[in-house]
């Protein structure tokens, strides 16, 4: 993770405050009724990113043969859906960051085992996995759970059945 977009993200999560209504219905037009009321229940700081991600893939895929692809939308708007399970506020997620570059990632199925703040830390760490697996119960599009679950690595060309295009423009959006 860079330091910078960390930095970016902590201090636009502490912004109060609702998406805007017309992005809110855009969202609600991209996904399907069950992922929307799944995205519906993330904080606003989420959907805020999610929305902020989603609309850059947007504008980075115009003029390509991907533009306006829904299914590209979704991964954006999808991708961070397994943070839900954790139920971390703002802070809560800063001490999870710390703990899983300290410890490491390896220990967060561990951690995910135990109670407490330690299972939800580990939760938290493994979110791009429970994502995935949120996405598939809701009927989302396959290539959103793929994405969710591969997001935070760097994923080979070809390796997601997602145009490299796309991979690229969700993996720049996300990681302003």
């Amino acid at each position: 993770m860079k330091a910078a977009h960390l930095t970016r993200r902590f201090f636009g999560a502490l912004r109060p405050g609702a998406p805007r209504a017309d992005d809110v219905a855009w969202a609600e037009s991209v996904l399907g009724p069950d992922a929307f009321a799944v995205w519906q229940r993330q904080p606003n700081h989420d959907r805020r990113h999610a929305i902020a991600v989603a609309r850059g893939v947007q504008a980075e895929l115009a003029g390509t043969p991907y533009a306006d692809d829904p299914v590209w939308i979704s991964c954006a708007l999808l991708h961070d859906i397994g943070k839900l399970d954790a139920r971390l506020g703002v802070f809560g997620r800063v001490g999870a960051t710390l703990a899983g570059a300290a410890a490491g990632h390896d220990m967060a199925d561990a951690w995910s085992e135990k109670g407490g703040y330690t299972r939800r830390v580990g939760l938290y760490l493994r979110h791009p996995e429970i994502g995935a697996d949120r996405i598939r119960l809701v009927r989302g599009p396959e290539e959103a759970a793929r994405w969710a679950a591969a997001h935070h690595t760097v994923p080979l060309p070809g390796d997601l059945g997602i145009p490299d295009v796309v991979v690229v423009a969700l993996d720049t959006c996300d990681n302003d």
